[in-house]
């Protein structure tokens, strides 16, 4: 895809190949717990955390309680990144899911009752019109999820 952009009035043009020029990365705050749910999404769903970097010094605001706030974190999921970072009165996920594409069943099945567990369903999993499973709940670290097997 080519994106054309005016760049002043004598109307030049840059062309930019945006799949080489964008990447697209999600990021997530956290209400204290960003790398235990990153430590969790590595464990069980074959993540590969590439950084956790911790505050040397929580700034003044953060709760006395967080004994290692996460400044910044970066986890790889089935090729995309997710980036996160505990910050105070962050809420749960409200208008944004992360998808995961699963390629069976069975697999999507296990993650749906992993990540359900201790978190809230919006959706039970189940066979739709749409996708052979597919489900909408919120784990227990306040990250929205949508599973989707397509396949029948």
């Amino acid at each position: 895809m080519r994106l054309i952009i005016a760049l002043n009035k004598q109307l030049k043009i840059c062309v930019m190949d945006i799949n080489q020029s964008l990447k697209l990365d999600i990021y997530i705050n956290y209400p204290g717990h960003c790398e235990e749910a990153f430590l969790f999404y590595e464990q069980h769903l074959g993540g590969r955390i590439t950084m956790m970097s911790p505050h040397h010094q929580p700034p003044p605001n953060f709760p006395k309680e967080w004994k290692r706030p996460i400044l910044h974190a970066v986890i790889e999921i089935g090729g995309m990144l997710v980036r996160g970072a505990d910050v105070p009165y962050s809420e749960p996920m409200r208008s944004a899911y992360l998808t995961l594409r699963i390629d069976t069943a069975e697999m999507a099945e296990n993650i749906y009752h992993l990540l359900s567990d201790g978190g809230e369903i919006f959706m039970k999993i189940d066979k739709t019109f749409f996708a052979n499973r597919f489900a909408m709940l919120r784990d227990k670290f306040g990250t929205s999820w949508m599973l989707l097997n397509e396949n029948g």
